[in-house]
Order: structure tokens, then sequence, then C-alpha cells
């Protein structure tokens, strides 16, 4: 669907180039599900106290700080010598292992062996989006959602420190979603048994077709043969972990799938527009509160926060995506959620594309 210069799920090949735009403003978003040796009984159980200590124990939301101090390998990196992000260690110290709101999440599934997963969406934070507005700046480029892409020369001196400063946002993406789910497996009294990890705001250096290339993938996947992802429905719907398998039209979509459903309605569109001043609708929002309720608790989950541009009426069905992408992956298991934490009502998070 739609968005900033580049649409959700596009994919775009570069010998050369590099395109800050087309990897977007929260660099490194990504998606973790994490296998644990929880019991589905306990769980299924507990699941208002845990969702309560998820809720609680981890920071959703614009702007927010951790709750817990959490240092990482990565401020160590040489990288926060560049002058374009050494002013923002402090707030990245700060906002690690932060969620952040719009369509960021922590939920708890279970699988068809009734076993209990964890799974995190979530990116670099107000660090990934100051580093994106930076370049966007630095190069010139325009803004607006239909404007073209920023292209820029990937061996120049912008492109070079722009790349360098989008490993570093990807590696603190990762220490997020990586802390999250251990915050996550505490409260359970869980351990990991597998993972599966990757970004999808993100360029990586790949050979197609003989030649080496630069892959922008925006809210794109990569899904290489045998290669894991996990691929996020709605609140109110199924999840999968997927695997790449190879096939021409894998070939053709350089190895790349989809991070989540995809929107089928705008956020002011499930939500409506109030005047700022009176408080009267300008224009009454598609999605009642009550109608997402509604939804979720027919699916026996257990909600925290959440505001209704995340219902499940304002995205597809994950089936019938993933029939759409038959031939290039396979489907290893299925989950249900038990458990969803997002922000909650009233959330505005510009990180969250």
């Amino acid at each position: 669907h739609k968005g900033y210069a580049v649409p959700i799920g596009g994919v775009v090949a570069y010998r050369d180039r590099i395109s800050p735009s087309g990897v977007g403003f929260d660099i490194g978003c990504g998606n973790k599900a994490v296998l644990t040796d929880a019991r589905f009984e306990d769980v299924r159980r507990e699941i208002g106290r845990v969702m309560d200590e998820v809720f609680s124990a981890i920071s959703f939301g614009i702007g927010q700080k951790n709750n817990e101090r959490v240092d990482d390998a990565l401020f160590d990196d040489d990288a926060w010598k560049l002058k374009a992000i050494r002013d923002l260690k402090p707030m990245a110290r700060e906002q690690l292992g932060t969620v952040g709101g719009g369509n960021h999440y922590v939920d708890l599934f279970a699988d068809e062996s009734e076993r209990v997963w964890i799974g995190v969406h979530f990116g670099s934070r107000g660090f990934g989006h100051k580093t994106a507005t930076h370049f966007l700046h630095a190069a010139g480029a325009k803004d607006g959602m239909d404007v073209d892409p920023c292209v820029i020369p990937a061996k120049g001196d912008l492109g070079a420190d722009y790349l360098e400063s989008m490993k570093l946002a990807g590696r603190y993406a990762y220490a997020g979603r990586d802390w999250v789910c251990a915050r996550v497996l505490r409260i359970l009294g869980a351990r990991a048994l597998e993972e599966v990890h990757n970004h999808h705001n993100y360029a990586w250096r790949e050979e197609h077709g003989g030649e080496k290339l630069w892959v922008v993938r925006k809210g794109a996947t990569p899904a290489f043969p045998g290669q894991r992802g996990f691929v996020g429905g709605s609140m109110g719907d199924i999840s999968v972990i997927i695997e790449g398998v190879e096939s021409r039209d894998s070939e053709t979509s350089l190895y790349s799938t989809i991070h989540g459903a995809g929107r089928v309605m705008g956020r002011l569109e499930a939500k409506g527009v109030r005047d700022r001043k009176t408080g009267t609708w300008k224009r009454k929002g598609r999605v009642s509160r009550h109608a997402m309720m509604e939804w979720v608790n027919e699916q026996g989950v257990e909600l925290r926060g959440g505001d209704v541009d995340e219902s499940p009426h304002c995205y597809k069905r994950l089936p019938e995506v993933l029939r759409a992408h038959e031939g290039t992956i396979r489907v290893l298991h299925t989950l249900r959620p038990l458990g969803v934490a997002m922000a909650p009502a009233g959330e505005f998070d510009p990180y969250k594309d």
C-alpha cells in the first residue's frame, strides 16, 4: 500500500546507488518471533496478568523512554562519531527497548501444536527517524507521499555516511527487539527454543543474476530459499512463520516477501477527524471501539492498548494475502493470537512506517 515515495512492500535494486526514502524513516524496522518452552495451559490461564506485566514493563508510544537502563555494545560503535548521528546517542540510549506506536506490537501466540511464541514488530525509534530525516534533507529530497524516491550514489560521501548510519540503526533495532523478547521471557518464566528475526526496512548488498546490487526493501522481508520469516496479521487474525522457496517468481521478486497483511483502510478513515478547537467531528470514522473489541473478544485475544486505526477491520486477511504469494514462500507454523499489546489510544507515532 501507499508509503512515502516508495510503496510499503516495495523492493528496488540499484547497481551503485542507494535510496534513503526507499529504506524509509523507521530504519531497520523488523519482526522477531521466539518459540518458548512456556506451557500453553499456564499462559492461557494467566494471560490477563501476563499482558498486564508486558504493558507495564515495556514502554509503548511516541517519545517513550525505557523504564530500565539498557546497555549494549552497539554504543561503542565508531559510527557514533559521524556528524549526522553523534548527537542522537543520549536519546538512543533512553529509547532502546521501547516499542513505539502505530502498528508496532508485542504479542503472544499459540501455534498448531499449542506451543507458545512471542512476536514483536518495531524498529529504530527516534534514532532511526532523525537519522533518515537528516540524510533526506542533506540529499535535497522532496517531502510528501507522491514524490520521486530520493536516490544518491552509494560510494559518495553522503551515501557512505548514510550506509554506515543505516547499519548502526539496524543493529540498534535488532538490539531493541532482542531486549523486548528477553523481557517477555522473564515475565513468562520461560526460555527461548528458537528465534526468527528479520528487518523489513533496510538495504542489503546482494548478488542477483550474477550482479552485485543494493536491494532496498521497504516493508518487505528477505525470503531466500530456506530463510525463515515471521509475518504478522492483525490483533484479530493469525500470524505465520514462513520460509522462502526457490521459484521463478521468487527470483523475480528478488527473494522478498511480505512482513504483514497490509492495510485496506487509512488511519484517518478508520478513526475519523475531529476539530481540535471544538472537539466536534469533521468526519466520523468507519471503525468504532465497540466493533474492534467485539472482533478481538470473539477471537479470545487479551488486548492491552490499541486504537481503532489498528483494528482488524483496517487490514487484509492474512490467509488471502498468503495465497497470493504461493510458490514463493511456504508456511511452517500458523500462530493464533493470545495477547496483544500496543500503544494506547490517542498516540501518534511518526516512526511507524
